[in-house]
C-alpha cells in the first residue's frame, strides 16, 4: 500500500479539494485486495496484528455503537474497545461519527462488523489517511516502503533503521514492513495484469461502455442518443452475445444504436475494436454481418466520427462519459512515471508502452537468467519478469535429438475473448467450431491460483546439484541418441521431487528439450523424457509452463503407442500435469478422454497374472489416475461417460489393489456430483463394491468410498442399498478415526445422507452413533460439523432421540454453532435445533441459553436457505417456550423484520416466515403489533401464488391473523379472498385444512361472503363436508353456513322492507 496507493490508485478531488478515490475497476480491485489483507491478517499473523500503531487511523464510519456486541464499552453513541495500549489508550474507540482503529487485529473486527459495507470502510479510511504507512509502522520505516528502486533490499533497509531506531518492538515492525511491502508487489502486480488487459476490446469492457451509453438516452434536449440496445438478449458463459460461429471470428455482440441526428447505426463489437455492419436488426438473421466502416478502438470514438451531435453533447458531459473505456487510466501511470524521471508528456500509444514498462520494472525481478522460451511464457502468464537489456540466454538446438524433434514448438494461441483459454489453435472443418473451445464448467473450482513465483535462495544459496543438473541439461541440448539416453539416466539419479532441481531443469531451457523429446520416434528417448516430467510435473510453475509449451498435446498422442510402458508414464504425467482448468481441457479437446478411457481396459482380477497382464493393468492404474484428475471438469465427466468409462470403472472397482482401487474410487467420487453418475452408480451394482472397500485398512481409500456414498445417498434407493449392503456399521467405526480429519468428514457426511431414511436411523441407532456424533459437535472443522449437525438434526426427528441428544449434552453445543458464519453450517444447525425443540425438556435448555434470541437473529442473514431454515425452526421454539408471546416481544425489532422477509422473493423463505407468524399471531398483543407493521397487506400480496407449500402456510397465517379487529374487512379489500377460493381446486390435503380454517374465519365478514359465493366457493365446501378430517368438515361448513346465514338475512330484508 506504499508505491500501489501513492502512484498508481487513481484520485480525484471533491468539491471541498479533499482527495477521493475514483470509482473505477482498478480502484475496485485495489480496495478488494486491501480488504482481503485486512480481514485474513489477524488470523495469518495473530502476533503482527497485535501491534500498536504509531498514530491512529481515524475516518468518518458508517457503523453506529448498536453494530458492536462484546468485547466493547458501549456509552451512547460511543463505544471503546476492552482492549487497550501500554497508555491505556482503547485500541478502538467511536466518537460518532469518527472511528479511531490502533492496530491491525481491531481493524479486522471492524470490518468484519461492517457486514456489506466493508468496502466503504475500507475506501473511507485510505481517503481519510493520505499517509497510512506512516501511522502504522512510522515515518522512519515507511520511508522503505515509498522507495523508487524496487530492487532495493527491503530487509537491509529495515536493518539500517534498526540500527538508528532503537524503539521497542523493533522486530514485530520489520517483519510488519516486510509484510506490508510484499502486500504492495502484490497490489503493484495486480495493477499490471490489469492494464495489460486492456490491450483490446473484451466482453466486459463493451457491457460497460454500454451501459453507460444507455445513461445518454434521456428525453428532451440534453439527450444525447435515442436510444441503445442489443441485437440478442442471450449471453453466452464467457459474456458474448455473438453465435459461436461468430465468436470464432473474435466478434463479441451487436448493437443497435439510434443517434439524434443520424440514420439508426447497426455496429459489430469484436476484439479488435468496432465497425458498422451490413444492418443486423435482431438475432437470427443471417445476412449483415458483413464490415461497411474502418473500424474503431471503442463506441465513443465512433459515435464521435458518425454524429455530430454526440461529438458535441458528449464534451458538454463529461462527468457522464468519464467512465468511457480509453487509455485514461494508463496515462494516469505514464503521468506518475514521467513525473518521476522530468519528461515531458508523449502520445497515447508511447504512453501505455512506457506505463506497461515501468510498471514491470517496478514490480517484477528474477533471481535467474531464463531461456527465451520460458520467459515470454512466463510474461503471458504474468508470473515472471524482464531481467535487464543486453543479457541473452541462447540455447544451441544441434544434436540428433534435437534433429528428429520437431524444433519448432506447437504454436501457442491465446484466445482473444474471456474464458477462450485454448492452449492451441484447434482445427476444425469448415464452418464448425467446438462449442468448448469458448467455454468452460462454470462450476469447476480453480485449483490452483495464478502466483508470482517466489525464490527463498540466492544465487550464491544454491545447492551444487542445481548446477550439475543445468550441465547435464546443455549435454542434453547437444548430445547424440546414446548420450541423451545415459545423461537421463543420470539426471534420474537426482532427487527431482526436490523444488531446486526441478527449477534447475526449468531454468536453463530442459523443459524444451525434454518436450520436445516426446515427438521423436526413440522409444528410450520418450521414456526417459517421461520419467522426467512424471516427477517435475509436480511443481505448480513447471506443470503450468509444461501446458503452454503444448507439452500435453505430446503426452495425448503418446498414449496410442503399442508400448505399454510409455502409455503408463504419459498417463501418469498427465494425472500430474491436469491439476488446473486450462490442462484439463487440453486433455479433453485433444481426445484425450477417450484415450484414457480405452486404458481402463483390463483383466485385474484373476489370481495369477503374466506379465504382460502386470503391464495392462498398471496402464489402467495409471489411466484411472489421470482421468481422477481430469473429472473435476463437468465436460470432462460427460466426455468420460460417453465414451463409456463408467462400465470400466465399475469392474476395476472389483479389483483386489488398494493402489488400483483409489483412483478408480476417486474417480468415481468426483463424478458422483452428476446425477448420470449417481443413476449409474446405483444401477451397476458399484455401492456394494463401495460397501465391501470400506473395510479395508486404507484410510484414503475408505474416505473416497464414504465421499462416494455420501453424494449418491440422496436418492432413498441408494440409502435402502447401503442398509442392504451392511454399509451403516463400517460408517459408525469409522468416526473413531477422528484425527483423520478428510475421512471424518466424508463418513460423517455418508451417515448424514443415509439417516435421511428412517429405517436407516434405526438401525443406526443399535451402533450409538447418535452419542458419537454429539460427541463430534465441539473442536471440529467446518467441513466435519455441517456433516455431524446435518446427521443430527435427522436422528432428531426421532422422539426417543431427542433425549439421548439432550442427554449427551447436544443441545448446548447445538446453540453455541448458532452464532457461526458458516452459512451451510447454519442451515443444519437451525434445523436441527427446531427438530430437537418439540421436546419439551429441550426447549426448556435452549430458552436457558438464549437460543430463541440466536435462532431470530439468523433471519438477518443475507442467504434464504439461513432465513428459511431459522423461520422453520422458529415455529417449534414458539410453540413450545414457555411466556412465547412475552419472549417474542422482548426481541426488539424482532416482528418488525419477520414482517418484512414478506417481501423475499423466495417461496420457502415465504412460505417458513408466513408458518412463523401463524404461530406468533396466536398471541393477541404479537397481532396487534404484526398488524400495524402491515401483515394483511403483505399477506394479501402473496395470495396469487401456485406453490402448494406456500398455499399451505399462508393460508394459515391468513386465518390467524383474521382475529384481530377489522383484519378480516382488510383482506377482503386487498383481494385476498378470491385467490383463496382458488385453493380449493389442490389436490394437497393439508393446504385444503389451512384454506378451509381461513375461508371461515374470512366468512365472518359479509363482503368476503359476497365475494366467496360469487366465486363458486359452495360446491367445494360441500364436498370437503364429507371428508373424514373432522377439523375440515368443521371449518368448511362454518364457513358454508355463515355464508347462508347472509344469504337469508339479505332476503329476509328484502321481504320485510
Amino acid at each position: 500500500m506504499g508505491l500501489s496507493l501513492s502512484k498508481v490508485a487513481q484520485w480525484t478531488t471533491d468539491s471541498s479539494g479533499r482527495g477521493k478515490l475514483e470509482l473505477t475497476t482498478m480502484n475496485e480491485s485495489l480496495l478488494k485486495e486491501v480488504l482481503r489483507f485486512v480481514e485474513e491478517f489477524s488470523s495469518q499473523h495473530p502476533l503482527e496484528s497485535e501491534h500498536v500503531f504509531e498514530e491512529p487511523l481515524q475516518w468518518s464510519t458508517t457503523l453506529v455503537a448498536s453494530d458492536f456486541k462484546t468485547d466493547y464499552d458501549i456509552s451512547d453513541s460511543d463505544v471503546q474497545s476492552h482492549e487497550k495500549d501500554s497508555e491505556g489508550r482503547p485500541l478502538l474507540q467511536l466518537s460518532a461519527p469518527t472511528v479511531y482503529v490502533r492496530s491491525f487485529s481491531q481493524l479486522s473486527k471492524l470490518v468484519h462488523l461492517a457486514d456489506d459495507k466493508k468496502l466503504e470502510e475500507v475506501q473511507a479510511c485510505l481517503e481519510e489517511n493520505k499517509e497510512p504507512m506512516v501511522k502504522i509502522i512510522g515515518p522512519s520505516f515507511a520511508s522503505i516502503l515509498e522507495e523508487k528502486d524496487t530492487d532495493t533490499d527491503v530487509q537491509g533497509l529495515a536493518d539500517k533503521v534498526k540500527e538508528e531506531d532503537q524503539g521497542k518492538d523493533l522486530d514485530v515492525r520489520v517483519k510488519l514492513l516486510l509484510l506490508l511491502q510484499n502486500m504492495d508487489n502484490q497490489l503493484l502486480s495486480q495493477f499490471l495484469k490489469e492494464i495489460d488487459g486492456q490491450a483490446g476490446l473484451d466482453p466486459a469492457a463493451v457491457r460497460n461502455e454500454v451501459e453507460l451509453l444507455k445513461r445518454l438516452c434521456s428525453e428532451g434536449e440534453k439527450r444525447v442518443l435515442k436510444s441503445v440496445r442489443y441485437t440478442s438478449d442471450y449471453v453466452f458463459s464467457n459474456g458474448c452475445r455473438a453465435p459461436p460461429w461468430r465468436q470464432a471470428l473474435h466478434e463479441i455482440c451487436y448493437l443497435v444504436i439510434e443517434p439524434c441526428d443520424t440514420e439508426t447505426l447497426y455496429i459489430t463489437c469484436s476484439t479488435a475494436g468496432v465497425f458498422l455492419n451490413g444492418g443486423i436488426k435482431q438475432e437470427g438473421e443471417e445476412s449483415g454481418y458483413e464490415q461497411t466502416s474502418d473500424t474503431y478502438k471503442d463506441l465513443e470514438t465512433l459515435l464521435k466520427s458518425t454524429s455530430q451531435h454526440f461529438a458535441a453533447n458528449t464534451n458538454k458531459q463529461d462527468s457522464a462519459v468519464q467512465e468511457l473505456p480509453s487509455t485514461q487510466k494508463i496515462q494516469h501511470v505514464e503521468s506518475v512515471v514521467a513525473k518521476e524521471q522530468g519528461q515531458p508528456q508523449r502520445s497515447d500509444e508511447q504512453q501505455e508502452k512506457n506505463a506497461y514498462e515501468a510498471l514491470q520494472q517496478r514490480t517484477l525481478k528474477m533471481t535467474y537468467e531464463l531461456c527465451p522460451r520460458w520467459r515470454d511464457l512466463a510474461e503471458r502468464c504474468g508470473v515472471a519478469e524482464e531481467k535487464k537489456q543486453g543479457k541473452s540466454s541462447g540455447v544451441e538446438k544441434s544434436g540428433e535429438i534435437q534433429k528428429k524433434a520437431k524444433t519448432k514448438m506447437k504454436p501457442n494461441s491465446v484466445s482473444p475473448l474471456p474464458g477462450c483459454r485454448s492452449s492451441q489453435k484447434i482445427k476444425t472443418p469448415a464452418g464448425s467450431v467446438p462449442v468448448d473451445a469458448f467455454s468452460e464448467s462454470s462450476n469447476e473450482s480453480e485449483e490452483e491460483e495464478e502466483q508470482p513465483e517466489r525464490r527463498t535462495e540466492s544465487i550464491t544459496d544454491l545447492p551444487p546439484e542445481y548446477w550439475q543438473i543445468q550441465k547435464l541439461v546443455k549435454w542434453l541440448k547437444a548430445g547424440n541418441q546414446t548420450a541423451t539416453v545415459l545423461t537421463l539416466v543420470h539426471l534420474m539419479d537426482f532427487n527431482l521431487m526436490q523444488e531446486t532441481c526441478q527449477l534447475a531443469i526449468r531454468d536453463v531451457g530442459g523443459l524444451d528439450v525434454l518436450i520436445n523429446m516426446l515427438d521423436t520416434d526413440e522409444d528410450r528417448c520418450k521414456i526417459g523424457s517421461l520419467r522426467i516430467l512424471r516427477k517435475i510435473s509436480h511443481n505448480m510453475q513447471i506443470r503450468r509452463t509444461i501446458v503452454y509449451m503444448g507439452g500435453l498435446q505430446g503426452m495425448v498422442k503418446i498414449l496410442d503407442s503399442p508400448v505399454k510402458e510409455l502409455k503408463a508414464l504419459a498417463a501418469e504425467t498427465i494425472a500430474n500435469v491436469a491439476k488446473f482448468r486450462k490442462a484439463r481441457r487440453t486433455v479433453r479437446q485433444f481426445d484425450g478422454i477417450k484415450k484414457l478411457v480405452k486404458l481402463l481396459d483390463c483383466v485385474p482380477n484373476l489370481a495369477k497374472v503374466t506379465e504382460n497382464q502386470e503391464k495392462d493393468v498398471e496402464v489402467a492404474r495409471c489411466g484411472a489416475l489421470a482421468l481422477w484428475s481430469c473429472s473435476k471438469s463437468t465436460k470432462n465427466k460427460e466426455a468420460i461417460r460417453k465414451a463409456g468409462g463408467i462400465p470400466l470403472l465399475g469392474c476395476l472397482l472389483k479389483s483386489q489393489h488398494e493402489n488400483m482401487l483409489i483412483p478408480v474410487v476417486g474417480t468415481l467420487q468426483e463424478c458422483a456430483s452428476e446425477e448420470s453418475y449417481r443413476t449409474a452408480i446405483k444401477t451397476n451394482d458399484m455401492i456394494k463394491d463401495l460397501v465391501k472397500n470400506l473395510s479395508r485398512d486404507n484410510d484414503e481409500l475408505q474416505m473416497h468410498c464414504a465421499s462416494a456414498i455420501f453424494k449418491c445417498a440422496e436418492e432413498k434407493q441408494t440409502r435402502d442399498l447401503v442398509r442392504l449392503y451392511k454399509g451403516l456399521q463400517p460408517l459408525v467405526l469409522l468416526l473413531k478415526k477422528a484425527n483423520n480429519k478428510p475421512l471424518l468428514a466424508a463418513a460423517t457426511g455418508a451417515i448424514w445422507k443415509c439417516s435421511i431414511s428412517v429405517e436407516n436411523v434405526a438401525e443406526l441407532q443399535e451402533y450409538k452413533a447418535v452419542e458419537t456424533l454429539v460427541g463430534l459437535l465441539n473442536n471440529q472443522p467446518e467441513e466435519v460439523l455441517v456433516n455431524v449437525v446435518g446427521a443430527v438434526g435427522e436422528f432428531a426427528q426421532i422422539p426417543a432421540n431427542k433425549a439421548t441428544i439432550r442427554k449427551s449434552g447436544g443441545i448446548r453445543s447445538l446453540v453455541n454453532l448458532l452464532t457461526g458464519s458458516n452459512q451451510a453450517l447454519l442451515v443444519n444447525v437451525a434445523k436441527a435445533v427446531g427438530a430437537c425443540a418439540t421436546d419439551m425438556e429441550n426447549m426448556a435448555i435452549i430458552d436457558q441459553l438464549d437460543g430463541l434470541r440466536l435462532v431470530w437473529s439468523l433471519l438477518k442473514n443475507p442467504n434464504t436457505d439461513v432465513q428459511s431454515s431459522a423461520a422453520w425452526a422458529l415455529c417449534p421454539c414458539i410453540e413450545k417456550a414457555k411466556d412465547a408471546g412475552e419472549m417474542v416481544r422482548s426481541l426488539v425489532g424482532g416482528l418488525e423484520l419477520i414482517v418484512n422477509l414478506l417481501k423475499s422473493t423466495n417461496n420457502e423463505v415465504l412460505a417458513s416466515i408466513c408458518a412463523a407468524i401463524a404461530k406468533i399471531a396466536r398471541d393477541k398483543e404479537n397481532l396487534a403489533v404484526l398488524t400495524d407493521h402491515g401483515v394483511v397487506q403483505l399477506l394479501a400480496k402473496l395470495t396469487n401464488t401456485t406453490d402448494d407449500r406456500l398455499r399451505q402456510h399462508l393460508a394459515e397465517a391468513v386465518g390467524q391473523c383474521c382475529k384481530w379487529s377489522s383484519n378480516r374487512a382488510s383482506f377482503g379489500e386487498a383481494g385476498a379472498v378470491a385467490p383463496l377460493v382458488r385453493y380449493l381446486k389442490s389436490k394437497e390435503h393439508a393446504v385444503h385444512q389451512s384454506t378451509t380454517m381461513a375461508l371461515y374465519q374470512l366468512s365472518w365478514d359479509p363482503h368476503n361472503c359476497t365475494i366467496m359465493h360469487s366465486k363458486g366457493v359452495i360446491k367445494p365446501l360441500i364436498q370437503l363436508i364429507g371428508s373424514v378430517d373432522e377439523l375440515l368438515q368443521e371449518n368448511a361448513a362454518g364457513c358454508a353456513r355463515n355464508i347462508r346465514l347472509l344469504a337469508q338475512a339479505n332476503r329476509n330484508a328484502r321481504l320485510f322492507s
